[in-house]
C-alpha cells in the first residue's frame, strides 16, 4: 500500500471533490488555486505530501484549457513534492471529442491531452463514462473508466414504473441504450437520422415501438442539446406518452438551457461531473445525481489495492 489517502481540488468542481471526501471520512487537502492578473495560474500544495497516495479531484470542462492546465500545475507540483503516487479523477474528459484524425492536417487532441498529463506526473486516470471507450489506448498508465449508469438506473427504478422504452438518440449510442434496457427490463428503440440530399433538413426516423410508454432517451453528454430535444420531439410524434432525458456529462453549452426549458421533456436527469451552477435554477427540468458515492468507492479500493472491476457489476 502507498502512504497516507490525500484528495485534494481545483476549482473545476470543489462540491464534488467535497462530496468525496465526506464518503470517505477525510478532509480535502488545501490547495492554493489563484490566477495572477496576466492571466497565468498559480498552484501551491498546502500540506505535506512526501509519500503520500493523492488522488486530484478535476473535470477538465469548460473553462476547459484553464482547469486542463491547473490539473497539469498540480500534478507537477505534487511530483516536485515527492509524492507517492498520485491519480487524477477527472470525472469529466475535455477533448474527448477530438479522439481521430476528422481531416489531413489535424490534431488527435484527446491523444495529446494524455501525453500531457503522463508528462505532468499522473500514475493513474480515473474518469466516467467517456466518450470513446478506446481513448483508455492513448494512456500508457492505469486507466478506471466508470460508468454512471447505476446510479442513473437506480433513480429511474425508483420514479418511473409506466411501460418504458430506452431510447438511443443515434446509432452511436446503441450498445450505451441497449445496456440500459437490458438492466430495466425496457424495450429498445434508435433514432435514425439521415439527409436524402445535401443541404435538406435532416429526417429522423424512429425504429422500434414507442406508442405509449414513457420513451426515455440516453447518451453520455448534452452539449448544444439540439439532438436531444429534436429526439424528445420526434418521440412524441410517434405516440409517446412521456419523454425523458438521461445524460452523465450536463455540457449543457449555447443555447443549450434554452432549448431544454421549452423541450418536451418532463425530466433531465444529469450527474454532477460537470458543475452546473447557475444553470440549475434556470431550467426546473433539471434533476441532477451524484456520482461522488461511485468515485469514492474506486478512491478507496485503489488505494488498498482492492479491485475496481466490482463496480462495473
Amino acid at each position: 500500500m502507498h502512504g497516507d489517502l490525500k484528495i485534494i481540488t481545483g476549482t473545476a468542481n470543489p462540491e464534488l471533490a467535497s462530496a468525496i471526501c465526506n464518503h470517505l471520512g477525510c478532509h480535502l487537502t488545501p490547495t492554493l488555486c489563484e490566477t495572477f492578473s496576466d492571466g497565468e495560474i498559480r498552484i501551491e500544495i498546502g500540506d505535506n505530501v512526501r509519500g503520500d497516495d493523492v488522488f486530484i479531484v478535476q473535470p477538465t470542462c469548460a473553462p476547459v484549457n484553464d482547469n486542463l492546465i491547473q490539473l497539469s500545475l498540480m500534478l507537477d507540483a505534487l511530483k516536485r513534492a515527492s509524492v507517492g503516487r498520485v491519480t487524477a479523477v477527472v470525472p469529466y474528459y475535455g477533448y474527448a471529442r477530438q479522439d481521430r484524425k476528422v481531416s489531413p492536417r489535424a490534431p488527435i487532441s484527446a491523444r495529446l491531452m494524455a501525453d500531457l498529463l503522463e508528462a505532468a506526473g499522473m500514475h493513474r486516470l480515473v474518469t466516467v463514462d467517456l466518450h470513446a471507450g478506446q481513448i483508455q489506448g492513448f494512456f500508457n498508465c492505469p486507466v478506471d473508466n466508470l460508468y454512471a449508469a447505476p446510479v442513473i438506473l437506480d433513480y429511474l427504478r425508483q420514479t418511473v414504473t409506466n411501460d418504458i422504452v430506452i431510447v438511443s438518440p443515434d446509432a452511436g449510442g446503441v450498445e450505451r441504450a441497449r445496456a440500459y434496457a437490458k438492466r430495466l427490463g425496457a424495450s429498445l428503440a434508435i433514432i435514425d437520422k439521415r439527409r436524402d440530399k445535401p443541404n435538406q433538413a435532416e429526417a429522423m426516423n424512429v425504429i422500434g415501438e414507442v406508442k405509449g410508454k414513457t420513451a426515455i432517451v440516453v447518451d453520455d453528454m448534452i452539449d448544444t442539446a439540439g439532438t436531444m430535444v429534436a429526439a424528445g420531439n420526434v418521440l412524441l410524434t410517434k405516440g409517446a406518452k412521456e419523454v425523458m432525458a438521461c445524460t452523465t456529462h450536463p455540457v449543457l453549452s449555447g443555447p443549450a438551457i434554452e432549448r431544454l426549458c421549452e423541450s418536451s421533456f418532463s425530466q433531465v436527469v444529469v450527474t454532477d461531473t460537470i458543475p452546473l451552477g447557475s444553470k440549475l435554477q434556470a431550467c426546473s427540468k433539471l434533476k441532477v445525481l451524484s456520482v461522488a458515492g461511485l468515485l469514492a468507492k474506486a478512491i478507496h479500493n485503489i488505494h488498498t489495492e482492492s479491485s475496481v472491476s466490482v463496480l462495473f457489476v
